[in-house]
């Protein structure tokens, strides 16, 4: 496959990391400009939307958009890396808990939550990644920070043993093993994640996501399909081109956007945000 422009979405396999997969997504499609929008952890599956060529300057715009999970919540459990790959820590007799109950317990992490970031994640604290940290057996204060939960749901998957399917849309930065360790401890004892799997951001969805061995490469264009887009002439694209800032009623938008900007057959040729009252300006331009 040639090197091209566009964005790939992967349906990653257990037991690669991220990084595993832009490597081998540089040898499929023969260049070095790869990269990802939002880390999925070696354990977890599903979609990871890799940016090629030009489009890794469209990754920004792509790890805000909402996530959403399946998993498994396994109760009575914890561990150290509060998901199925960790020792365990703890265990607790929670065979009383109806399923009800963990229903209830899961309602109150829903909305705009504080989230304290695993010892195993890629946070850094002062300047070292927390997963660096943890292999060497340390752990440290970690802020909480503020997410958002737009919807949880479980469901008994065998409640006699206190597993439940949880399904899960959320901001970016949220993590889902940290919900489930603390629903565990909302109920009086603990908790993990395991079999976590990645269905969808924003709309690029694991229904339309590929092997990185055989992927399908959409346009830049198509990237950037959860923003609003707005299409203009050959005059006013030269102008969008060129990256000049323009008036907002020049590109008929209001609102601070961003917008993708679109010329004459589609291509994408910038995308623009507000920058002023009435003026836009170009966050990215896409060279000619």
């Amino acid at each position: 496959m040639s090197p091209s422009d566009g964005v790939a979405v992967i349906d990653k396999e257990a037991g690669w990391t991220s990084h595993d997969v832009v490597a081998k997504a540089r040898g499929v499609f023969g260049t070095r400009k790869v990269g990802h929008a939002g880390t999925l952890d070696p354990d977890a599956t599903g979609v990871l939307v890799l940016g090629v060529g030009r489009a890794t300057r469209l990754l920004r715009f792509l790890t805000p958009l909402t996530k959403q999970y399946v998993g498994e919540l396994v109760l009575g459990v914890e561990t150290t890396t509060l998901d199925a790959s960790g020792d365990v820590t703890a265990v607790h007799d929670m065979s009383r808990v109806a399923p009800r109950e963990v229903a209830q317990a899961a309602s109150g992490f829903v909305g705009q939550i504080m989230q304290v970031p695993p010892m195993v994640s890629a946070v850094r604290v002062g300047g070292r990644r927390l997963h660096e940290l943890a292999r060497q057996g340390l752990e440290v204060e970690r802020e909480a920070r503020e997410v958002s939960v737009y919807e949880l749901a479980v469901a008994p998957v065998d409640a006699a043993s206190g597993v439940y399917r949880i399904e899960v849309s959320c901001s970016s930065g949220t993590y889902i093993r940290s919900l489930a360790a603390d629903i565990g401890s909302a109920l009086g004892g603990g908790g993990h994640l395991r079999a976590l799997r990645r269905v969808a951001i924003g709309s690029f969805s694991v229904e339309q996501a590929r092997p990185v061995t055989a992927p399908e490469l959409l346009s830049m264009a198509d990237a950037l399909r959860d923003y609003s887009s707005v299409s203009v002439g050959e005059a006013l694209g030269r102008r969008v081109g060129d990256g000049q800032v323009l008036a907002a009623g020049e590109l008929a938008v209001a609102g601070d956007g961003p917008w993708a900007v679109l010329g004459p057959q589609g291509q994408l040729l910038a995308v623009y945000e507000a920058h002023r009252p009435g003026v836009v300006k170009p966050a990215v331009v896409i060279p000619r």
